[in-house]
């Protein structure tokens, strides 16, 4: 990985450059961690499933209460 820092005065390192193909691929890969992380918390707990049809009744209902 080639990184380029920006320092202040006293060598204190405040940011880093990279180039933008390195910065996609590490954004990629934090959103698939990401995604990894929530794939395992929804494995340890308790999940209640509701058809479609409810979802969206409860979805609309909220979106009412928003407006008013």
């Amino acid at each position: 990985m080639r990184t380029q820092f920006i320092t202040d005065d006293d060598g204190k390192k405040l940011a880093v450059i990279l180039p933008i193909k390195e910065y996609n691929k590490m954004v990629d890969d934090l959103e698939e961690l990401e995604d990894i992380k929530l794939y395992d918390a929804a494995k340890k707990g308790k999940q209640e499933f509701i058809d479609a049809e409810q979802a969206l009744r409860e979805i609309e209902k909220k979106r009412g209460q928003k407006q008013k």
